[in-house]
């Protein structure tokens, strides 16, 4: 499996012919460019730095075989399209080509008890090859080799996104979220999270735009 990185929480993934995008946001310069090569966009949840409402409807027109997955206020939103949008909730299990996805988490993390948290899943891809948790640092019951971590916007805590990696016991950190960071605070978040640091496990910086090779399950 290849994960390309794309500004912000959007990634997209690639194996044996598919390809599903995940979270592409309006803070995503090339979201439009991704989904368009896209077999299935997941959702973890409706903020716009998650989901370019626009964009992934354009996309349903354009696209006749495109399928789209997220939450069911995600669902709502966008409509059916011929029964081509999917509301999912923790616990469901689908399929996009080769690969397998499988839902995690319920909530959004708290921003402050007066913001109220919309739901958010999060997204095991091909029996834990990737973890995809959306704005939450929910540690699903399952083996994970890469993890997709959060770092900044105004719900994360360093302490607490240490705790997740160590709960989740990945092989690999890839450090997603990170648009609200100045290149500094991209480089200590990584230092104090990461191999000599929290964690003991390296968080990677992938600039967007780049292609890495994931470990084959």
């Amino acid at each position: 499996m290849k994960l390309t990185k794309h500004a912000h929480a959007c990634v997209a993934l690639d194996k044996d012919g598919t390809r599903l995008v995940i979270d592409p946001g309006t803070l995503t310069p090339d979201a439009a460019e991704a989904v368009s090569q896209a077999h299935a966009v997941l959702i973890t949840h409706e903020h716009f730095d998650h989901f370019d409402e626009k964009l992934v409807a354009a996309a349903l027109e354009a696209q006749p075989g495109l399928q789209v997955y997220g939450t069911a206020t995600v669902a709502a939103t966008l409509g059916s399209h011929d029964g081509r949008v999917h509301a999912v909730s923790a616990g469901d299990t689908f399929g996009v080509g080769s690969l397998t996805v499988t839902v995690h988490g319920h909530r959004h993390a708290q921003i402050h008890a007066d913001i109220p948290c919309p739901d958010n899943v999060g997204y095991l891809i091909d029996d834990g090859a990737v973890y995809h948790p959306g704005d939450a640092y929910f540690a699903p019951d399952a083996s994970v080799r890469t993890l997709l971590l959060p770092t900044s916007g105004p719900w994360t805590k360093l302490g607490e996104a240490a705790d997740f990696v160590r709960t989740v016991k990945p092989e690999r950190v890839i450090q997603i979220h990170e648009l609200m960071l100045s290149d500094l605070g991209r480089h200590s978040t990584a230092t104090l999270l990461g191999e000599k640091g929290l964690t003991g496990i390296p968080v990677e910086r992938v600039e967007p735009g780049t292609t890495v090779q994931l470990h084959d399950v």
